[in-house]
């Protein structure tokens, strides 16, 4: 069994955040994969289905980003899962628009989502590293690039590509295959070019945007 986590802030005026983005993985998934319906398990939505042959349990902490670390522990040690089969998708500042990364442990980073799952779990976890890459000027702090929405271009884009590509080629990620799985996904939605209109459209609040039509709708 393997639990895969999303993270991201709760309601529906954080929907299309880019600090969601670990959200709107897990939604692709569940949505590709035909898992169950989403419930409420404690202060966690979960759904749960099959990748390939292993039962896979998906994870959308209900308490805000800052506070992930306790919901997820609790739905691991309930099913009894290894921390070396948890995987926690989440958004990266560090990391270009539409480049992905895979590593097993480390350092939070400054991502408040991450540093309280340490706090709770330990770091030997999974962290699936989605580049939402740094605001483009210096006008934009970093608390309201990351609660700013996706703008047109990227929801249209690159990002909906990339969700694509990662749920096509999960069972990879599910056999602990990061490296086949990074290659596949990059080579399936390969990230745009730096000052492209898809890498960044400049928006600023994101909300006059609505979610473009091929992108799961959070429950």
């Amino acid at each position: 069994m393997r639990l895969f986590a999303g993270l991201g802030n709760p309601g529906s005026s954080y929907t299309m955040n880019r600090h969601n983005v670990g959200f709107m993985a897990v939604d692709r998934l569940a949505d590709h994969y035909g898992f169950t319906s989403w419930k409420k398990k404690g202060a966690s939505l979960i759904s749960d289905g099959h990748i390939g042959s292993e039962k896979i349990i998906l994870v959308k902490p209900q308490s805000f980003m800052n506070k992930s670390g306790l919901p997820i522990a609790e739905i691991a040690r309930f099913h009894k899962i290894d921390i070396h089969d948890i995987f926690v998708f989440h958004d990266e500042l560090d990391l270009a628009a539409g480049r992905l990364r895979v590593k097993n442990g480390g350092g939070h980073g400054g991502h408040n989502g991450l540093r309280d799952i340490d706090r709770h779990m330990g770091v030997n976890y999974w962290r699936v590293r989605i580049g939402i890459g740094r605001p483009p000027n210096d006008t934009m702090d970093v608390k309201s690039w990351v609660l700013a929405d996706f703008g047109r271009d990227e929801q249209s884009g690159w990002l909906v590509h990339l969700l694509g590509a990662m749920a096509d080629e999960a069972e990879r990620l599910v056999l602990h295959n990061d490296g086949g799985f990074m290659s596949r996904v990059a080579y399936l939605a390969p990230a745009p070019q730096a000052g492209s209109p898809s890498a960044n459209d400049g928006n600023k609040d994101g909300k006059e945007d609505q979610p473009a039509a091929a992108l799961p709708k959070q429950t």
